[in-house]
C-alpha cells in the first residue's frame, strides 16, 4: 500500500507519520509538496499534525486552497482513503470534506497531554483494530482543537454515525458532544485531533495509535 504525507510551509508533524508508514509498517511512503498536482498513485493521503502557512486566518484555512488539495478532494471522491490529524482535520473541514470546525479551546491555551479517548465506531477501515467502546491513550497537542458544529449539523452528524472518536473523562479543550475524529458518510475520510502517530511506537511510551494504520493495511490487504 502506497502511502503519501502532504507537506504544507508549516507542517511539523509530517516526518513523524512517514516513521510509522515506511519504517514501522515498511510501506512505500511519498512526501508530497503542496504544489503538487499528481497523487494517483497514491493509495491513502495523510494531511499531518503542525501549523500549515502559519495558521494565519484560521487553522488550515489557507492550506485548503494548495493546489493539491483539489487533487485529495477528488481522491476523497473516489473512495480512496484520506486521514487528516490535528492540523490536517482542520484542514479537511476547511476543504468541506469533513462537517464542523475546530476553535479555539475552550479555555483559550494550547494543550499538550495524553488523553483517555473511547473508540465509538470499529467498523470502518482505520478502526477495526479497536473493538466497540474501547478507551485508548493518544496525545493532544493543539490551541484550536475545540470540534464545533451548529446544532442541526451536529445531530446529523451523530444520526448518521459519523462520530470516530470521543474524549473520555475530562474533555480538555471543551469539544460539543466530547468529539475528537469523525469520518465522512462513507468512512473513507477521517478526521481527529489526537495524534496517532506520536502513539505507534513503544519506545513513545505506547503504541494504541499503531493499530489505526495497522487496521487499513489489513483491510486492503483482505480486498487484495
Amino acid at each position: 500500500m502506497k502511502f503519501g504525507v502532504v507537506v504544507f510551509p508549516g507542517s511539523n508533524c509530517d516526518r513523524d507519520v512517514a516513521y510509522v508508514t515506511r519504517d514501522l509498517l515498511l510501506q512505500p511512503t511519498r512526501m508530497v509538496w503542496h504544489q503538487e498536482t499528481d497523487i494517483a498513485d497514491l493509495d491513502a493521503i495523510i494531511i499531518p499534525g503542525g501549523f500549515s502557512y502559519g495558521d494565519y486566518l484560521r487553522c488550515g484555512a489557507i492550506a485548503r486552497f494548495s493546489p493539491v488539495m483539489q487533487q485529495v478532494v477528488e481522491h476523497a471522491r473516489k473512495g480512496k482513503f484520506v486521514l487528516g490529524i490535528c492540523n490536517g482535520f482542520q484542514v479537511l473541514t476547511e476543504a468541506g470534506l469533513l462537517p464542523g470546525v475546530l476553535t479555539r479551546n475552550r479555555d483559550l491555551h494550547f494543550i499538550c497531554d495524553r488523553v483517555p479517548v473511547k473508540v465509538e465506531r470499529s467498523n470502518l477501515s482505520w478502526t477495526q483494530n479497536y473493538t466497540s467502546s474501547e478507551v485508548i491513550t493518544l496525545p493532544i497537542a493543539h490551541g484550536e482543537g475545540r470540534f464545533y458544529a451548529d446544532a442541526a449539523t451536529l445531530a446529523e452528524i451523530e444520526d448518521n454515525g459519523q462520530v470516530v472518536f470521543r474524549y473520555e473523562g475530562e474533555n480538555l479543550n471543551g469539544s460539543l458532544n466530547n468529539i475528537a475524529g469523525i469520518c465522512d458518510r462513507q468512512g473513507n475520510v477521517l478526521g481527529m485531533m489526537p495524534h496517532p502517530e506520536r502513539a505507534s511506537d513503544a519506545m513513545l511510551g505506547g503504541s494504541d495509535g499503531l493499530r489505526l494504520f495497522q487496521g487499513l493495511l489489513e483491510k486492503v490487504a483482505a480486498l487484495v
